[in-house]
């Protein structure tokens, strides 16, 4: 006679084994990562979905114009957004040995490619900075690439010099002369808002590993100083600056305050509850870099204050995560890794959500995981790659094996008694 219990169960076919096994496959993946992993995982994916929602609303009428296509700029965004989180997850499965091996050629390269976009035609000037390079029709920012090398090189000559980071000609000074260099680079073709970015980064996370202020002063007073320099020396750049002190652009050319004001006659249109999605006036034309470096305010107008508030807690999030994971940190690598991304990541953040609400000068820096940029998007994702990739729970395995263990003993035991 026919088993009951094999009659009333229909048998499993190959396609639902194949299901099966892939879905114990994917969940192996994840297997029983920290909660501060899924908190900085989770809050990531979700900018990155708002920002191609965003992209693709404040871009559709600058696409149309430019391209003739509504949909060319978020279709490109959607692509890069489709293998930069592929990439993401990709790099925190790799251990740490392998991003140190990977930091010194990491950084080589970056900063020849930047050499590239300096020095010879191939580089491509975009808003009055030299800033990307061409290569067979392929443009690309390598200084986005310095900026993630940069990550990964910090790590590294942190980890070798831990015991000497006390001192500042041994110590300290090395690490601001090849760090310096690589921003220098950058600061040739003019990009004074990712130099301010990349500065932040070097110097911020020594401090926050633990690096005395005093040692770091000296750096800092020398980096504003330059910075100042460079600022003062092009004409543009002190245009912008002195439109961001006139309140109302009234003593001086309206122009360099077009941005700047139709940032805010956005914001203040949106209100409270915003004028809907997809319902922006300012981005037919009136709003230049709508939907990058001015992203924030499209957010402001249509998904009104509520709206803006709910992108600036999600930043909140990201850096409580960053935050936790670096109080966790295991490693001298881990420790500087994840502070130089935090950094950059919430530092970005601040610098564009500042120049929106008019309390920096246009610095040109786009909001980070949100504003249309394939470069700055794939760069930024595999940044948090290799945090997730420090940030994973090392006892994690041996705590699911131990729980698979227990499962497979229950359904033993079960299905004895259930035998009897």
């Amino acid at each position: 006679m026919a088993n009951p219990q094999k009659a009333g169960r229909p048998a499993k076919t190959a396609d639902a084994r194949g299901v099966t096994a892939a879905r114990i496959r994917l969940g192996r993946v994840f297997q029983a990562e920290s909660a501060d992993y899924f908190l900085l995982l989770g809050t990531t994916l979700f900018l990155v979905v708002l920002g191609l929602v965003m992209v693709f609303s404040s871009s559709l009428v600058q696409s149309k114009l430019e391209e003739g296509d509504f949909l060319a700029q978020a279709a490109r965004q959607g692509i890069w957004a489709l293998l930069g989180v592929p990439l993401m997850l990709l790099a925190s499965r790799v251990p740490e040995r392998v991003w140190m091996r990977l930091a010194w050629p990491a950084l080589a390269i970056s900063c020849a490619l930047q050499l590239l976009v300096v020095a010879t035609d191939l580089g491509v000037s975009v808003g009055g900075n030299t800033n990307w390079l061409n290569i067979a029709g392929f443009q690309f920012q390598p200084s986005e690439m310095i900026k993630v090398s940069m990550v990964m090189w910090l790590g590294l000559i942190v980890t070798k010099k831990q015991d000497r980071l006390g001192d500042l000609v041994h110590g300290i000074l090395p690490i601001l002369l090849v760090g310096g260099g690589a921003i220098a680079l950058v600061l040739l073709g003019g990009d004074l808002g990712t130099v301010l970015i990349m500065a932040a980064m070097l110097l911020g996370a020594l401090f926050l590993i633990g690096v005395r202020f005093r040692l770091l002063l000296v750096p800092l007073l020398v980096g504003g100083l330059v910075f100042g320099i460079v600022a003062a020396s092009s004409e543009s750049r002190v245009r912008r600056i002195t439109s961001f002190l006139q309140e109302n652009c009234t003593t001086i050319d309206q122009d360099d305050c077009w941005q700047v004001q139709h940032g805010m006659f956005a914001l203040a249109n949106g209100g409270v509850f915003g004028v809907g999605l997809g319902n922006s006036a300012a981005k037919w034309s009136w709003l230049p870099a709508a939907d990058n470096d001015f992203i924030f305010a499209i957010i402001g107008e249509e998904l009104g204050l509520i709206g803006a508030v709910v992108v600036l807690a999600l930043f909140v999030m990201l850096g409580i995560a960053f935050a936790r994971i670096l109080r966790n940190a295991r490693t001298p690598f881990a420790k500087t890794v994840t502070a130089a991304v935090m950094v950059w990541v919430i530092g970005q953040a601040c610098v564009n959500i500042g120049v929106v609400l008019k309390v920096l000068p246009v610095l040109g820096v786009p909001l980070p995981l949100v504003s249309a940029g394939g470069t700055a998007l794939m760069t930024t994702l595999f940044a948090i790659g290799i945090v997730l990739s420090v940030a994973r729970d090392p006892e994690a395995p041996a705590r699911h094996a131990a729980r698979v263990a227990a499962r497979r003993a229950g359904r033993v035991k079960a299905s004895g008694r259930s035998a009897r």
